[in-house]
């Protein structure tokens, strides 16, 4: 029963998120009173996640240094010089600039993690990704708005650390000793078991985080709908790019869906916070937007993954 739900909800993804999005736009003043079961539901979903993974798969990680360096490049380097060229080239106003910088250039998203186990990529690299991005996010995030802006702000490194720990690490670990304990059995039986919990789980962080959307949807107008396109754009170009770079660079898929939705998906939580506590209202707009998008192209490129996968072992087999 559990299996036939997990592959309802696995074949409806990229029509369930949007309709999560939709549903906590909607309902917004509801969402907001669960934010405090995110942290939770994402920690679940990592421990789900890691039950696939033991010592051979996190070890492998040294392996990929020129991975990481190229994922971090592409992230803070490459995306914001995109995010600032499309910018200028539209809108010429330096706040709304900033904004599009900043909205691409704060750290992978933690539902990378998600996306990547869903799509069967390579759990272990995509989890150093997100703790050496986020560790070092104190250090790029305002030496690039410095840059870009002008602007010198500090960043709660203790409380991102402690946040991650909780979300992301010590999940992991376990999943990990679980794995190792049972000698990979665990996989076969919880890790089946929880798989349609881990999806409803996503669905929910998707309705409750986009309540923070609604808020900026009340006066539509035609700047407001240049902004949200903007938003579209740079959200499809960063997924495609990752998915054109992988392709090229590399014959192991498990890598190159770890590098489309690290490389796409951010920690948004982070940017509406920056955005909010050292810039003016105009400067969040950019960066609150990315929450329409993300979750949503994140599931139609799961299913391009998908399809790319097929055709790659087709291809291998002939």
């Amino acid at each position: 029963m559990l299996q036939q739900i997990n592959t309802y909800l696995q074949k409806w993804m990229p029509i369930l998120t949007p309709l999560s999005l939709i549903v906590g736009v909607l309902f917004a003043t509801i969402g907001q009173q669960f934010l405090f079961l995110v942290p939770w539901l994402f920690a679940f979903m990592t421990f789900a996640g890691s039950l696939s993974m033991n010592m051979d798969s996190v070890k492998s990680v040294r392996q990929y240094p020129a991975v990481i360096v190229l994922v971090l490049i592409f992230l803070h380097m490459l995306m914001p010089l995109w995010a600032y060229a499309v910018s200028i080239a539209i809108f010429h106003d330096h706040l709304l600039t900033v904004g599009f910088v900043l909205a691409v250039a704060i750290p992978t998203g933690v539902t990378s993690f998600i996306w990547v186990n869903v799509c069967r990529g390579h759990l272990a690299l995509c989890l150093a990704i997100i703790l050496l991005d986020t560790v070092l996010s104190p250090i790029i995030l305002p030496a690039l708005l410095h840059i870009v802006a002008g602007q010198t702000i500090a960043l709660d490194t203790t409380g991102l650390i402690i946040d991650l720990c909780w979300m992301i690490v010590l999940p992991s670990i376990l999943g990990v000793a679980c794995n190792e304990v049972t000698k990979g059995k665990i996989v076969q039986t919880w890790g089946k078991t929880l798989s349609p919990f881990s999806k409803l789980s996503l669905f929910s962080i998707v309705m409750i985080n986009s309540s923070a959307i609604a808020p900026y949807m009340t006066h539509l107008n035609w700047e407001l709908v240049c902004i949200i396109g903007v938003v579209l754009l740079l959200a499809i170009s960063g997924y495609a790019f990752c998915f054109l770079i992988g392709h090229l660079l590399w014959k192991d898929r498990s890598i190159t869906t770890m590098f489309v939705f690290t490389g796409g998906m951010r920690n948004i939580a982070v940017g509406v916070v920056i955005a909010t506590t050292y810039f003016p209202a105009k400067t969040v707009m950019p960066v609150v937007f990315g929450m329409l998008f993300q979750q949503v192209l994140a599931s139609f490129f799961s299913r391009m993954i998908d399809k790319y996968q097929q055709q790659k072992e087709t291809n291998h087999v002939a």
